[in-house]
């Protein structure tokens, strides 16, 4: 039998952390053996978790080597800053729960964007880059992986291939200076330029890069000529069972991830309100199910609107749950970003939403990435930010075809994007570096 190349990966997010940061890489990881490479793991030991989800180590194949070592973060410092729990998990992003002072919280914010440049994981960088060295000299790979954001995993790839040069692969979950919240970081002319000077030096020393969406990679081949490949994120078939569809006693419109202050759709607070008036009964038979942290810009939203009765969240739900929460659903919300970067999003739950095979209602600021997904599978519609009343008129359709009987399963194939054909695509990029 040939024997498997070999492959060090450099992430942050790992089960048994939970959330939207920890599945593509966990799951790549899942099928990596199926076509010739062996993963090896290197993550922190005392990450920050936004989440805590152990049902995802069950993805891990067993005898994957992990190393995990002690990383330092100034987590602990903001959280007694700005006067919430040391225990209290954060998300990413910029959310503010409702219980920080906002004078603190933006100060906060102003020394994250100017004082940790790229962020806060940078106290990790040198120490991995020093270890990891003297590691890969008793231990050799083939190749290299970094994966951000954060995206100082990416400057521990570039020091790794620097020190050894082993081909290094770049993956990016996420944009670095177009990420949505960039400017709210309130970065100094020194730190933004800081910022871009570290993402040019990433994307132009990758062997590599790859990107989750089209318009990502569009924006990334104006800083580089490295070679850039998208892999969107996707779903494991294998976490969606056959399921019959059956009406539920309430209409349940699912949302799940967090909801950030830029994801939040003030006319779908005002529709849903208008609705329960309208429609008689509407207050009885329909529920929005929120599943994940929410914004205090949103909590307030929901309370203007009077429409606590209407909605139920769940703080955080297991991976597990989560998929029989989204095949259970009459329809699915789908938010994106109201944001500059709003064109490249395609977020992971995108994917697993289209695997449930259940309506997917789309809010976005404007027809992006996420609309041509959304067209080719047939499985939702895209609504604009403004469009209140299409946003009624689609709840509305939906809900009447619930009441009918009518809202059965979608008969739509996508397995383009299940995650172990992403990760043959992933293995091709691998062996081109060779």
């Amino acid at each position: 039998m040939t024997a498997k190349k070999k492959v060090l990966i450099v992430v942050y997010y790992w089960p048994p952390s939970g959330g939207s940061g920890v599945q593509r890489w966990t799951k790549f990881v899942k099928y990596l053996r199926d076509f010739g490479w062996e993963p090896i793991i290197y993550t922190p030991s005392n990450p920050e978790r936004p989440a805590l989800d152990t049902s995802l180590e069950n993805d891990i194949p067993e005898g994957i080597e992990v190393i995990q070592r002690t990383i330092w973060e100034p987590y602990s410092l903001y959280k007694k800053f700005v006067g919430i729990d040391k225990e209290e998990q954060l998300g990413s992003g910029l959310m503010i729960s409702g219980k920080e002072n906002s004078t603190l919280q933006k100060f906060s914010i102003w020394m994250r964007g100017n004082l940790f440049v790229p962020d806060a994981r940078r106290f990790w960088i040198q120490p991995s880059i020093k270890y990891l060295t003297s590691y890969l000299l008793e231990n050799p790979v083939d190749a290299i992986v970094s994966t951000g954001p954060p995206h100082s995993l990416h400057l521990i790839g570039l020091g790794l291939s620097n020190n050894t040069h082993i081909p290094w692969l770049a993956d990016f979950r996420d944009p670095w200076t177009n990420i949505d919240f960039f400017e709210e970081l309130k970065l100094s002319s020194p730190a933004k330029k800081k910022h871009h000077q570290l993402e040019k030096k990433v994307l132009q020393c990758a062997q590599k890069i790859v990107v989750v969406s089209p318009t990502m990679k569009k924006e990334f081949s104006e800083i580089t000529d490295t070679s850039i490949s998208v892999i969107p994120n996707g779903f494991d078939e294998t976490d969606f069972p056959e399921l019959t569809y059956q009406k539920s006693l309430k209409f349940n419109l699912t949302h799940v991830g967090m909801l950030t202050a830029t994801r939040n759709p003030e006319n779908l607070w005002k529709a849903l309100s208008e609705l329960r008036n309208e429609i008689s009964d509407f207050k009885k038979n329909f529920k929005l199910h929120l599943v994940g942290k929410i914004d205090a810009s949103i909590q307030y939203e929901i309370k203007k609107n009077k429409i606590e009765n209407l909605i139920a969240v769940s703080d955080y739900v297991p991976h597990s749950e989560v998929v029989k929460i989204q095949q259970n659903s009459e329809a699915l919300l789908l938010i994106v970003n109201n944001s500059p970067n709003a064109n490249l999003i395609l977020t992971g739950k995108l994917f697993e939403y289209l695997a449930a095979r259940r309506p997917i209602i789309c809010i976005s600021p404007l027809k992006g990435d996420v609309s041509e997904v959304l067209a080719d599978s047939g499985s939702g519609t895209v609504i604009l930010y403004n469009e209140k009343n299409s946003l009624k008129n689609e709840i509305m359709r939906l809900y009447n075809l619930w009441m009918e009987g009518n809202n059965d399963n979608l008969n739509t194939s996508n397995s383009q994007f299940s995650r172990k054909n992403l990760t043959e695509k992933l293995a091709q990029e691998l062996n081109s570096m060779l």
